[in-house]
């Protein structure tokens, strides 16, 4: 769902008419951030991870800067992606299209054949593949382990192991 909002958003326009789309659109956010305040922690052992990576890391996501920061900050994890957050309102077409992941090699200076996403759903490991890039799919969450599986991709279920499986 949160994913698909804004299709949602412009079959509502189409359907109800614009004013209704944007009081969808102010309430939707509103009961996310809500939801995000109430219930979002941190992946277990993403904080560990993320302090014993070496190598120059970024943020590739759907969600909107304003999302990001709320739901990175939430997590505490902000910091460690401060000016290296990209999102997909910055190009043309978001998940599964690689332009995402393409663009946030080139801002980050890296071929995207040396990138490797870290990834947690379906949508984002189709985007990497079509990028050239190799990919690590978390199975830890809600998304399959089945859902991720598939070429240039690592499945793992421990964010833990992240920093030997960069390495």
């Amino acid at each position: 769902m949160v994913e698909r909002g804004g299709a949602l958003g412009e079959q509502i326009a189409t359907r109800l008419g614009s004013s209704r789309a944007a009081a969808w659109q102010e309430r939707f956010e509103q009961l996310h951030r809500e939801a995000v305040d109430a219930e979002l922690t941190p992946v277990d052992g993403i904080r560990e991870a993320l302090d014993a990576i070496v190598l120059p890391t970024c943020v590739a996501s759907s969600g909107s800067h304003d999302k990001m920061r709320h739901t990175l900050g939430r997590t505490g994890i902000h910091q460690y992606f401060e000016g290296r957050i990209f999102s997909a309102s910055e190009v043309a077409h978001g998940k599964p299209a690689p332009d995402l992941f393409l663009y946030a090699a080139q801002r980050m200076g890296v071929d995207p054949s040396a990138c490797i996403v870290v990834e947690d759903s379906k949508y984002g490991v189709q985007a990497a593949r079509a990028a050239g890039m190799r990919s690590l799919g978390y199975a830890g969450g809600l998304t399959p382990a089945q859902w991720l599986e598939g070429p240039n991709t690592v499945v793992f279920d421990d964010m833990r192991k992240l920093p030997m499986l960069l390495s």
